[in-house]
């Protein structure tokens, strides 16, 4: 694939108002397979790196989620840009691309890599959801003893089964919860924070639909919409003024950077007509 075929693949995944470049370095780099410049907004794919097209197209994306993440209403605020919005967006990304044909996941193609999946979600994953979700019931239990004999249920939690407090409370909700233990005792800590059972419920449909971690994370992390549709309106509202700021701020950053460049360019074109 030449550049130009990279970009259309990836406008394809996902369309994108916000101009972007791909570059093929024709280099192989030891650091790094790619990476994304927000300034130049360019996507730099070091092709010597990758064994077969389907690599280069996984960078490919990894990269354009970075430039969308870059170019979103709400971009990274430091350096650190691998943010589990990221990761959502990133994973997001390659649904979207394996949902069209564009992208096929090795570990879907290859047989022993979907044996190995099967051992682990079913044996390990799940064994270990339904054992954590256990052990929350004789948590339960032991909490009514605290109580029937007027002892500290946070003591005998601490010193006698030397289990952290929060990993405590958060078996006790999946026991009460009735959360499913396919979805493993770390995705089903997570859920267990979730308060309206609508959302909680998704939660749990989308981890067991394929949904990444971070990709549910950011799903219940996320501000409720407004019911009111003048409220809509006003988040709307404030959203464009956000984004028209940020790009204001881009238009300004770019005039100066072409005002630097010009004087520079004008130098060396005077210099080129000395020469001649």
């Amino acid at each position: 694939m030449n550049q130009d075929q990279v970009k259309e693949l990836l406008l394809r995944i996902r369309e994108t108002a916000e101009p972007f470049q791909v570059i093929l370095s024709g280099k192989k780099s030891r650091k790094v397979n790619g990476l994304y410049k927000p300034e130049e907004r360019q996507i730099i794919l070091h092709n010597r790196n990758f064994a077969s097209e389907s690599e280069l197209v996984y960078t490919a994306i990894h990269e354009y989620a970075h430039h969308l993440h870059f170019t979103s209403e709400e971009p990274p605020r430091s350096a650190r840009s691998h943010t589990t919005r990221f990761w959502s967006l990133f994973h997001g990304l390659l649904a979207e691309a394996e949902g069209r044909g564009l992208y096929r996941s090795p570990f879907e193609e290859l047989e022993d890599f979907r044996a190995l999946s099967r051992e682990i979600k079913e044996n390990i994953i799940a064994r270990n959801g339904s054992l954590m979700k256990e052990l929350g019931r004789l948590l339960a239990r032991a909490e009514e003893l605290c109580q029937q004999h007027h002892l500290s249920y946070a003591d005998y939690i601490d010193r006698i089964l030397a289990i952290p407090r929060a990993s405590a409370g958060a078996m006790l909700k999946a026991h009460r919860l009735d959360l499913d233990p396919r979805v493993g005792y770390e995705n089903m800590r997570l859920i267990a924070r979730v308060r309206d059972p609508a959302l909680r419920q998704r939660a749990e449909r989308e981890l067991l639909s394929g949904k990444s971690y971070d990709m549910v994370k950011e799903m219940i992390s996320a501000p409720p919409e407004p019911a009111d549709p003048a409220e809509r309106l006003r988040s709307e509202k404030q959203r464009l003024e956000r984004w028209i700021e940020r790009l204001q701020r881009r238009l300004e950053t770019v005039s100066r950077q072409l005002e630097e460049l010009e004087p520079k360019t004008e130098r060396q074109t005077h210099g080129t007509r000395r020469q001649r």
